[in-house]
């Protein structure tokens, strides 16, 4: 199925809804792909209308391990989403282990974007199976109650979420084939990608401003050794605590520096569970709590 011929009779409902239309589907099926179509379609048709991107592995609008938020005013923003309007920090690129700041996330830029147009188009993550995939699904489902789920699927993979989303929840869901012309990446590829869009973020050598151990959240208990905080990804906050953009710790002699581009309006540190290295751009999972108990 194409996105320029095909998808007439979903595009036709999409355009009649207000409210919520939430997008499900394994990574490498096309959610961005007919994103973008829905929002250039709504623009079209005179609608107001405001893209939540909940892909934290593979982020449009804003840095990976965030939520982000774009109001779309123009058929040419549906192609300039990069610059979001807000920003939520989950810090992670998988769902397992920050299901519930992932939710919160979310939950959180589709209040605001209903507040600023009367469609809202949330794309997700691109984990569908198992305890985590499912429970994430059920509980933005549950919160967010959309007009309707498009799930996307090659084949039998959506099933079981979309039973529980309809057995459960009384879902509407829309289920259709990805784009012909998406083709997944290699797991390269993705690494790849990935490494780009963490150095378009947080530049090639960004400024170093030093911390405090009291700027963290998660606070850090009595007596932590901040030798273990070097390469973590980082949250940078405002006043309001709203997200700005990514930081990374380095460790130097005993002193705690953040690199980042946002130092100027940086008033915490959401710690993230994930580890960067700065010279490559490459990076490895941990967990949060193992890194402030050590276990």
């Amino acid at each position: 199925m194409g996105v320029d011929g095909s998808y007439g009779a979903l595009r036709e409902r999409v355009r009649g809804l207000e409210g919520v239309v939430m997008l499900i589907g394994a990574s490498g099926t096309g959610k961005t792909t007919l994103a973008r179509m829905l929002l250039r379609d709504a623009i079209e048709h005179g609608r107001t209308v405001a893209y939540v991107d909940g892909d934290i592995a593979a982020s449009t609008v804003g840095p990976i391990g965030c939520v982000g938020l774009k109001v779309v005013s123009t058929v040419s923003d549906c192609d300039t989403l990069a610059t979001p309007d807000e920003l939520r920090f989950v810090g992670a690129i998988e769902p397992d282990g920050v299901v519930l700041p992932h939710v919160v996330a979310v939950t959180a830029l589709v209040d605001v974007g209903k507040e600023n147009a009367d469609l809202v188009i949330c794309d997700t993550s691109g984990v569908i199976t198992g305890v985590v995939g499912q429970t994430l699904k059920y509980h933005l489902v549950e919160l967010l109650q959309p007009e309707l789920v498009i799930a996307i699927a090659r084949g039998g993979e959506m099933d079981p979420v979309v039973s529980m989303l309809r057995r459960f929840l009384s879902t509407r869901v829309a289920e259709v084939d990805p784009p012909a012309e998406v083709v997944p990446g290699s797991p390269v590829e993705i690494q790849a990608a990935r490494a780009d869009a963490l150095r378009r973020d947080l530049g090639e050598n960004p400024p170093r401003w030093r911390v405090q151990t009291t700027v963290f959240a998660p606070t850090l208990p009595e007596g932590f050794d901040v030798s273990r905080l070097d390469g973590v990804l980082v949250g940078v906050q405002d006043e309001r605590g709203r997200c700005l953009g990514l930081g990374v710790l380095e460790h130097v002699d005993g002193t705690v520096k953040v690199a980042t581009k946002y130092g100027d309006e940086m008033r915490g540190l959401r710690l993230g569970s994930i580890r960067v290295d700065l010279e490559t751009f490459a990076t490895s999972r941990m967990r949060l709590k193992e890194l402030i108990f050590g276990v």
